[in-house]
């Protein structure tokens, strides 16, 4: 069930708030959280299907592996006495010892359940793409190909595998106390603001909030004011750009003019980014109605200058998961300066591959983590003394030529499309001009979506909020306040007219 559907809009939400605050209480936890557990496994269900149990097993299965862990884990001052004694009593088989073999166990246990969770996303995400490589090899050798069924793709299994993995290894470090309740464990897995797009929430950063929280009436209208702009953002701009770069990734070989091939990849830049980023707003908004604080997951990353920057800004949850789980436990910064570079390539293969299951993501991982090595190596602190807007268009080259791999149905579609944006694309004539993608429609998406991709809002809000001070009794920030809350219902209803009218909903990070 996507946000942006009807049924999610008008009866799936509706319902669930009405009997969430039914009570009439702002303080929630145990009704709220029970609720709340069986609202998202009914959506889950709509679209996962018979993939319920298998999220419904791998909540089960971390639940059990948390407790285990933290009953094995000793404490560091445990530890230490243990070492004390250990050194004044050398007999063998002394009982001080037992701290040491509880913590191997607890090793042992969190390798197998890290191996676990990844082993079930290997087989349901990785399988298909494994044995269409292993076929291509065969046949290359002349080898009759290997049939294997092919492999369904439970939907969010990246997302919530991620969750799981941090979870348990958080209970390992001492960074979080392993859940007794299963209500509130597998609410953290399955609360559906968050299940099928993230962000990637710690479990420490809101334990304390599956016990209990509050909603005041701020929060609840930040929520709604959240939710209405991403909202916006993924229907009025996401979908109408997703259309013209559709249609310019699937033209024919040699086909795609240069014009086209631009147009295509700054619809697909804008469409990536507000498709992304509204879902994100979004699922912000409806945590903030429930009471839940979730993190940022964007903060402008086309106004970055460099690679290092955007990854600050882009997906900040994936990128701060990959950084506490791999590239530290890998050394990080604290190894020789080839280990750094090593890790980081390992960090953005990894990443590549964990937004899907072939080649191209691999090639955008890798392509990234090159260029991260490079302004390590030098080429950041050449690009900090080019003129600003230089450095702003070194980024916005770099990342669009990545989204091409990102994009592109296999490797030869990308690199033809890269020669189309050379200007040696084209060689037969094609039907389609550049005015033909060129609507009044998607010229508003495009500027809108430049004006949305730049922290323009945030600055309207600070000189709002300063003209507020300097009001002295005059009339003039409330009708700053009543134009914001207007605007907020213009979008909502223009955005509820553009789903009654369009059937085109795509989703990029659904798949993954």
């Amino acid at each position: 069930m996507l946000f942006t559907e009807p049924t999610f809009l008008f009866l799936f939400l509706p319902i669930v708030l009405a009997l969430y605050f039914a009570p009439l209480s702002r303080v929630h936890g145990r009704y709220g959280n029970w609720l709340l557990l069986l609202a998202s496994l009914a959506f889950y269900a709509k679209g996962g299907g018979s993939f319920t149990w298998l999220m419904l097993a791998s909540i089960a299965f971390n639940y059990w592996i948390a407790i285990a862990i933290a009953g094995l884990k000793p404490s560091a001052t445990t530890v230490g006495k243990a070492a004390t004694a250990t050194r004044e009593s050398q007999a063998e088989g002394s009982s001080v010892a037992q701290p040491f073999r509880a913590a191997r166990k607890a090793r042992w246990l969190l390798a197998f359940a890290v191996g676990a969770n990844l082993l079930v996303l290997g087989v349901f995400k990785y399988s298909n793409f494994a044995a269409d490589n292993l076929n291509s090899l065969l046949v290359t050798l002349q080898v009759n190909p290997v049939v294997i069924p092919r492999v369904l793709l439970p939907i969010g299994i990246s997302f919530f595998t991620f969750h799981a993995i941090s979870y348990v290894v958080d209970v390992y470090r001492g960074d979080a106390v392993a859940q007794k309740s299963p209500v509130h464990a597998a609410l953290y897995m399955l609360l559906f603001p968050q299940l099928i797009a993230g962000p990637i929430i710690r479990y420490r950063n809101i334990a304390d909030q599956l016990a209990a929280r509050q909603v005041s009436l701020d929060d609840f209208a930040y929520g709604v004011r959240r939710f209405v702009i991403g909202l916006a953002k993924k229907v009025l701009i996401a979908n109408v750009v997703a259309g013209p770069a559709d249609q310019i990734f699937g033209l024919a070989r040699g086909s795609m003019t240069p014009s086209a091939a631009w147009l295509g990849i700054i619809c697909y830049t804008l469409q990536i980014y507000f498709d992304f980023s509204g879902y994100s707003d979004m699922a912000l908004g409806l945590g903030r109605m429930f009471g839940f604080r979730f993190p940022e997951n964007f903060r402008w990353p086309y106004v970055a200058e460099t690679v290092q920057d955007f990854w600050r800004r882009w997906h900040i949850s994936l990128s701060a998961w990959f950084r506490d789980y791999l590239y530290v436990p890998l050394g990080g910064n604290r190894t020789s300066a080839a280990r750094t570079y090593c890790n980081l390539v390992i960090v953005f293969f990894l990443c590549g591959l964990w937004h899907g299951a072939s080649w191209n993501f691999v090639v955008w991982g890798l392509f990234h983590g090159s260029f991260l090595v490079l302004e390590r190596l030098g080429l950041a602190e050449a690009i900090e003394h080019l003129w600003k807007p230089i450095r702003h268009a070194y980024l916005l080259v770099v990342v669009m030529i990545g989204w091409i791999f990102f994009r592109a149905e296999s490797l030869p579609a990308a690199v033809e499309f890269l020669r189309a944006l050379a200007g040696r694309g084209a060689v037969t004539p094609t039907p389609y001009a550049l005015q033909w993608y060129l609507t009044p429609e998607l010229w508003l998406a495009l500027v809108a979506g430049a004006i949305g991709s730049m922290p323009v809002v945030p600055a309207l809000a600070k000189w709002r909020d300063g003209w507020s001070v300097l009001d002295a009794g005059r009339d003039f920030a409330p009708r700053l306040s009543a134009i914001g809350a207007t605007a907020l219902v213009l979008l909502l209803v223009a955005s509820i007219m553009q789903i009654a009218a369009r059937s085109y909903n795509p989703f990029i990070y659904f798949r993954f």
